[in-house]
């Protein structure tokens, strides 16, 4: 029994969407229930985990902008009717696998039977920020549980706290406006990738599964010299681990990274979720694909 990811959509910048996070995780969302066939009234929860966003907008939720642009139960919830819940989290690169041990946790109680984790990030706008290093991106992943012996297993994390030294985003006045600062050291994707291979290791060693024996990690950052350094902390094939076209993706990396090498035609291979962010913080969960 698990929950298993039904649909993965994702977005990317264009003219229209490249400031606007907002358009970029309504775009993925709504192609990814299309795609489905799954009405949007029929989404039970919507969990967001992006980080930049429109002219650095604090409130409200955007979670729950999302959920109206996309027509998932937008009026007041009324007594006795479906109703959709929604809200945002935190946690950089490694918010999307966050989101999906949220959304298991409420299908495994069978508190809800749709769930959908979005993430998106763009450029604020115009003189809101300093030299922004990320691609404008989106990603949508609905899931659903399954009584067969596949889906997502137990998650695993770990903190190396570093005080912000290796990632820093701030908003601070600059002319008297809000602009975001986005500060990393040069060893930022060494430390990453040796808090995410233990976090790896630990999860696999807990499962009782060896390294040979995972058909594919599927890495968030995703960005090569990441990739590397973790491929040499697992003492495995950098080949082994999931490339994307798009490495400058943010939270939206796990999804769109799903979406290139799961896609929606899954074929029964085990894969393995690793994620590293700000904090240190890394994050593991093993996948088994239904057939």
């Amino acid at each position: 029994m698990g929950t298993i990811i039904d649909q993965i959509s994702v977005s990317h910048g264009g003219l229209r969407s490249r400031h606007s996070a907002l358009h970029l995780a309504v775009t993925a969302a709504k192609h990814c229930l299309h795609e489905a066939d799954c009405p949007p009234n029929d989404l039970d929860l919507l969990v967001n985990a992006g980080i930049y966003r429109d002219k650095n907008l604090g409130e409200p939720a955007l979670a729950a902008l999302i959920q109206e642009d996309i027509g998932a139960n937008p009026e007041d919830p009324h007594p006795d009717a479906h109703g959709t819940f929604s809200f945002d989290i935190s946690n950089g690169t490694c918010g999307a696998l966050t989101g999906l041990q949220i959304v298991d946790g409420f299908l495994r109680s069978g508190a809800v039977q749709r769930a959908m984790v979005v993430a998106s990030d763009a450029d604020p706008g115009a003189g809101m920020s300093k030299h922004f290093p990320f691609a404008a991106a989106g990603s949508a992943i609905l899931c659903s549980w399954t009584d067969d012996e596949v889906g997502l297993g137990p998650f695993h994390w770990a903190n190396f706290p570093d005080g912000g030294e290796s990632f820093r985003a701030t908003v601070g006045l600059d002319d008297g406006r809000n602009v975001l600062h986005v500060d990393t050291a040069a060893t930022v994707n060494q430390q990453f990738a040796a808090a995410a291979a233990k976090v790896a290791s630990d999860c696999l060693h807990q499962a009782g599964i060896a390294m040979w024996g995972v058909d594919l990690i599927v890495t968030a950052p995703a960005n090569p010299e990441f990739r590397a350094s973790l491929a040499g902390h697992l003492g495995i094939p950098e080949i082994r681990i999931a490339a994307i076209r798009e490495d400058r993706v943010h939270t939206a990396a796990l999804g769109v990274s799903l979406e290139e090498h799961l896609g929606n035609k899954p074929s029964g291979r085990t894969l393995l979720f690793v994620t590293a962010a700000a904090g240190i913080t890394a994050g593991a969960v093993l996948y088994k694909e239904p057939r």
